[in-house]
């Protein structure tokens, strides 16, 4: 099996190269493609290291699959081209993610839409990504009516430039800002860019890359995007209206027994989800769970996960499992 990496020097990337070692794909050959300053070097897969090729030459070895980590403009130029050959490309970027033709998958939930004839497979969203794993089970059983949700978004989402930022400034060194303001012992509510109507890109996003996975048009999300100075991973406090009341104790055991999904809650000896939890782990961690007291068939939730593995990498890897698995 040929595999194509594009975007392969990045900081998801370099964590797609982890992730695919840690399943099991060291045995297939693997294609290694970034920009031009970066060819002709090499990068350490399992024992082997690999001399890193251009887009161009990736395309014309004809992999089976190639996994994007690049952004978007490489993936609509790039995809289709890959697909054409025969290619499935399975794209982190929000480059494909709103086509109707397109599937976006997190295949716990609806990784049953993929089809042989799919050969451009959209990753969502890493903050979309953990919120549904823990929508998902609970829309089945009470109906989802209205997200809101207030996200608490790691540095390691913008990139390595970000984290490079955070560090310095914490060390009090002069540093190229990957942000329009200071990160260390800050926050500021923007991720993305701002449309006219006052919300970012980031969080349209989650509006609709949740209906779009969940497969309801009908859900309500409205979100506020924040960036922080953490590096272990994204957290989001997350209210949730449904249709059909619940039990409590039942929201718990539908949580518990979604694949990938951890609960941890037990406020009595403080334990709930952080970012130190989630750093270098695939699951989602889910915690807080209570119900809103201000209004009915509604409860508040906490959820943690680290965004350069689930939130990217991962859930990329486990796209391309699902479809090896089931034959597709």
């Amino acid at each position: 099996m040929k595999i194509a990496l594009v975007g392969a020097t990045g900081l998801v990337g370099s964590v797609m190269l982890k992730v695919l070692r840690e399943r099991g794909f060291c045995n297939c050959e693997l294609i290694p493609a970034a920009s031009s300053r970066s060819v002709g070097k090499k990068i350490k897969f399992g024992d082997k290291d690999i001399e890193i090729v251009s887009v161009d030459e990736a395309i014309s070895k004809k992999p089976d699959f190639a996994i994007f980590s690049a952004g978007s403009s490489a993936s609509l130029e790039y995809a289709p081209i890959f697909a054409k050959n025969g290619t499935t490309v399975i794209d982190n970027s929000s480059a494909w993610r709103s086509y109707e033709d397109i599937p976006l998958v997190v295949p716990e939930i609806n990784g049953d839409i993929l089809t042989s004839k799919d050969k451009i497979i959209a990753n969502p969203n890493c903050s979309t990504i953990q919120m549904v794993m823990a929508l998902a089970p609970l829309h089945k059983k009470y109906q989802i009516k209205r997200v809101v949700v207030s996200t608490y978004q790691s540095v390691t989402g913008t990139g390595m430039n970000a984290v490079n930022q955070l560090f310095k400034e914490r060390a009090g060194e002069e540093c190229n800002m990957a942000y329009p303001y200071p990160i260390d012992l800050n926050l500021f509510p923007h991720g993305g860019s701002f449309g006219d109507d006052g919300y970012t890109t980031e969080e349209v996003k989650l509006l609709n890359e949740t209906r779009k996975i969940l497969r309801d048009n009908s859900i309500q999300v409205t979100a506020t995007v924040v960036r922080v100075p953490v590096t272990g991973g994204h957290s989001e406090a997350v209210n949730a209206e449904f249709h059909h009341e619940f039990d409590i104790s039942e929201v718990f055991s539908l949580l518990d027994s979604m694949p990938g999904v951890v609960v941890l809650d037990d406020p009595a000896n403080n334990k709930y989800p952080m970012p130190i939890f989630a750093e270098h782990n695939d699951d989602v961690f889910v915690g807080r769970i209570r119900r809103d007291l201000t209004q009915p068939k509604t409860l508040n939730f906490w959820v943690v996960a680290d965004n350069l593995r689930k939130g990217a990498a991962t859930n990329a890897v486990q796209i391309l499992q699902y479809i090896i698995d089931k034959k597709i």
